[in-house]
Parts: C-alpha cells; structure tokens; sequence
C-alpha cells in the first residue's frame, strides 16, 4: 500500500496547506469506517484516493449536522449555513478562508472538497444534487410503508452514495451505473437501518416500515417502550433476507466500472455480506445495540482482493 505522503504525491497534491486539508480528511473518514477505508487505501489507483476522501469527510460532516437534534430544526439551521458555505467555497474554488461562519475543521474539508471538484468536474453537478437532497436526513422519524422507505433511498440515500460512485463511474453508461448504484444503496440503507435499531429507537426514529412490523406483529410503540411482543427475531430474517437479495442484485456494477476500480467495487459489495450476516445472527439482541463488526472476515476479504490486484499488476 502506498504510504499517504506518497499517495498525494500521486494525486500532484504538493500544496502544504492543501496536504494538511486532505489529511485531515482522511483521520475523520479513518474513524467512520476502518474496514472501507483500508479497502480505498489499499484498492484504488492512489491519484483517486484523496478525492474519495474528500467526498466521504463531506459527506460524514453533512450527515452528522443534520442529524445534531430530534426535531430537525437547529439541524436545518445548521445545514442551511453549511450550504451556503460549500456553495461559496465551490464558486471560488479555494474553500472558506475563516471569518464569519469559519471554523477550523468546516475550513480545512471545504478546502480540500473544493480542490477535489475542481480536479474532478464531473462531481460538481453530484455535489449540487446532494445539497439538494439532504434536508430529506434532517428530523425524519420513521415510514409508514415500504413505500416510504423506498421515496427515502430516492431522495437522500442515493444522492449520498454518487458523491463517491461518482468517482467511480465508467466514463460512458452514467444512466445505467447509477441504477445499479440505486440497487446496492438500497440494501446497504435496508443494512443500516437494521444494524441501527437500538440507537434509532433512544432518538425516537425507526428505519424499519411500520407495515414490516405488523407482519410480525410487532409494533412501533412497543419497540419504543421495550416490549417487543411480537418475533423480532423474524423480522431480522426478513430485512436480512431482503437486503441479501439486494446485494446479489448489484454484483453488475462490478463490472459496469473501469477495471482499476473493480476490486474495491466487489470489497465494497463483499464487506456489506459481511455486515448483513453479523447483523442476521444477532437476530433479538439487534435491540439492545448493534452487531460486533466482523473484523476478521473483513480482513480477509481485503487482503484476497489485495492480492487479486498484485497478481494482476504490470511485473507481479
């Protein structure tokens, strides 16, 4: 794996101040999601990898402002400054510089997401949509219907998802890339939801459709209250069983993707399995917090696809 210093090199990142931007990127992205970052590290062309970054950091910050408050209204406040802010920042191509609204952290990932669609134009028109899209996080507390979660992946799960596929993309077939990108964002939304129940459940929202439950004749009101009486257990079955499928659904878009990113593109895939039978094994005690992240198996699905690409490499 190449060393960061070496990997910005690779990107022709030689500015000081943007190097410092980037890695402090990438120490927030470190912390979200170990596993997928060492695949990004270790998987991709290293000139994309700082660019990854950025639109990860971008994406986490966005996310965790919007996500600060039960009702969504300091939320929605918060983003409608940080909107305001990417927007100028991505006008002048430089990032917020301090002053009014400034802060440390927000300058440093404006400065390096607005390097990044300046170095990659094709992310500004994602990046624009994603603004857009991201209200839908803020105050949601639950859907009443598959219906409901499916206008949800629409609105906000898939328009967070393209601000890294995008990166990714074939330079041809957009259309039908980012219908793939639909297929597997849905399962991986289903995952998520599934995995955060307990957490969701303390801040008075649930990412299960109340129509799942009733099958199982659970309802909201007594997850809420800890009185689940009805077979939670299946419902796990359920949500698992749908999101596998989901998943089987999207292998393609390994290869819709430029061969470079086809090893990251099956990790990324393979690492949610993972998730999803940890999660499955839970089975009840998904209510009292999430699944242990299967480390070793995540690993080894690393190192494999890691491998797959020296052999595959010029001189290996």
């Amino acid at each position: 794996m190449t060393t960061w210093r070496h990997t910005l090199d690779r990107a022709g990142i030689a500015d000081p101040a943007l190097r410092e931007a980037y890695t402090a990127q990438r120490r927030l992205v470190t912390r979200f999601d170990r596993a997928t970052f060492t695949g990004v590290r270790l998987l991709l062309p290293a000139e994309l990898v700082p660019d990854v970054v950025a639109a990860t950091a971008f994406m986490h910050h966005t996310d965790n402002l919007l996500d600060q408050d039960a009702d969504g209204g300091a939320a929605r406040t918060a983003f409608t400054a940080w909107e305001r802010r990417v927007r100028g920042a991505l006008a002048d191509g430089g990032g917020d510089r301090g002053g009014a609204g400034g802060d440390g952290d927000g300058d440093r990932l404006l400065r390096a997401l607005a390097h990044t669609v300046a170095r990659r134009p094709e992310l500004g028109d994602v990046v624009a949509e994603y603004l857009v899209a991201a209200p839908a996080d803020a105050g949601w507390r639950g859907f009443a219907a598959e219906a409901d979660f499916q206008a949800y992946v629409d609105a906000y799960s898939l328009p967070a998802f393209l601000l890294v596929a995008r990166l990714l993309a074939p330079a041809t077939g957009y259309d039908g890339y980012r219908a793939a990108c639909r297929t597997f964002v849905e399962a991986a939304q289903r995952l998520d939801f599934l995995e955060d129940v307990a957490e969701d459940l303390r801040a008075g929202r649930l990412g299960i459709p109340e129509d799942a439950l009733a099958r199982h004749g659970l309802s909201r009101d007594g997850l809420e209250h800890g009185a689940p009486a009805g077979d939670f257990a299946g419902l796990v079955r359920e949500v698992a069983a749908t999101a596998r499928r989901g998943l089987a659904d999207s292998r393609p878009l390994i290869e819709l993707v430029p061969a470079p990113h086809r090893p990251m593109t099956r990790a990324l895939i393979d690492l949610q399995g993972h998730r999803l039978r940890a999660a499955e094994r839970a089975g009840s005690a998904l209510l009292q917090g999430p699944a242990r992240r299967p480390v070793a198996a995540a690993l080894g699905t690393l190192a494999g696809a890691y491998a797959s690409t020296l052999r595959r490499s010029p001189g290996a």
